[in-house]
């Protein structure tokens, strides 16, 4: 299987508390160990990537977190100005425009304006070149939204181009679009849990990324998965130890759900899926997160 550093856009996804931002850390840190230049993008959010890796919040404007990573959380108010301004080109045009209230006022209302200078932002950053022409980012961790905000996110670009006349937001959009679809410049990263809902909805959000958005899933990562540890022959051993045995039965339990959902991921998505186990540390920060790379390795580098 080809890595993840084939691609240059790496979206990650999932139902809400599977834990897409700690798989984002950890593929944005192998990402930079592997000497490619970083940014881990969240958006609109509680900026947890920054702090997993044990730095201070990046807040929005592309702070350097260590060698060749770099985080920013995108938020609304300071995209729509650079958005704006690219757009725009003029500072003093853009206050007349964008900071006059009553304009303000009534962009409140236009579909998904703030969806597409989010985004519009993170597409800026994977096309940022360099004085020599090369990438200032070879490689873009998308922290996305959780499934059903991920698809109305990733689907604006799409509804723009088919809805607003021909213009400079319709041909924003159409360059974004573009990107987006494009297999070898952008791949989704799935996350789910051991449980059905998550499970479910990782399959929802794999489908609804291939119909409506045309974004192709790379792989799933299952998180918190639990290795074997007790066959049937331990339990039957431990009959007459009924709190050992209670203990190491509701652990035979959860890597039988373990099983049950990487096999229906397998099986549903045609992609692999990498198993990350549940991590058992006092505090979940820097050394998690270096964990947590170690199994994403071959998802990263390629070569199961």
């Amino acid at each position: 299987m080809a890595g993840l550093l084939d691609k240059r856009l790496w979206v990650v996804s999932g139902k809400g508390g599977v834990g897409k931002s700690t798989v984002s850390a950890a593929l944005a840190l192998r990402s930079a160990r592997a000497g490619r230049r970083t940014l881990v993008c969240e958006v609109n959010t509680q900026e947890r990537v920054s702090r997993f890796l044990g730095h201070p919040a990046a807040g929005p404007e592309v702070t350097l977190l260590e060698e060749n990573l770099w985080a920013v959380d995108v938020r609304p108010q300071e995209a729509m100005r650079e958005y704006g301004l690219m757009v725009l080109r003029f500072e003093t045009l853009y206050k007349t425009v964008f900071e006059n209230r009553l304009v303000r006022y009534f962009l409140r209302f236009v579909p998904s304006l703030q969806e597409l200078v989010l985004l519009g932002k993170i597409m800026y950053h994977l096309q940022e070149t360099l004085p020599d022409g090369r990438p200032r980012f070879d490689t873009i961790v998308l922290d996305a939204p959780a499934t059903g905000h991920a698809i109305s996110f990733l689907s604006v670009p799409q509804v723009l181009v088919q809805t607003v006349p021909p213009g400079p937001m319709s041909r924003e959009a159409q360059k974004m679009r573009d990107l987006l679809v494009n297999p070898s410049v952008t791949a989704a990263v799935l996350v789910a849990l051991p449980e059905e809902m998550p499970v479910n909805e990782a399959l929802e959000l794999h489908a609804a990324l291939k119909d409506k958005v045309n974004i192709r899933t790379h792989a799933a990562v299952l998180n918190q998965a639990i290795s074997e540890r007790f066959t049937e022959a331990d339990l039957e051993a431990l009959a007459d130890e009924r709190e050992l045995h209670d203990l190491a039965k509701a652990h035979h339990d959860r890597e039988a759900l373990t099983v049950l959902a990487g096999t229906k991921l397998e099986r549903n998505l045609h992609v692999p899926v990498f198993n990350v186990p549940r991590l058992f540390l006092p505090a979940f920060g820097r050394e998690a997160i270096e964990q947590v790379m170690g199994h994403l390795e071959a998802l990263v580098m390629g070569e199961r």
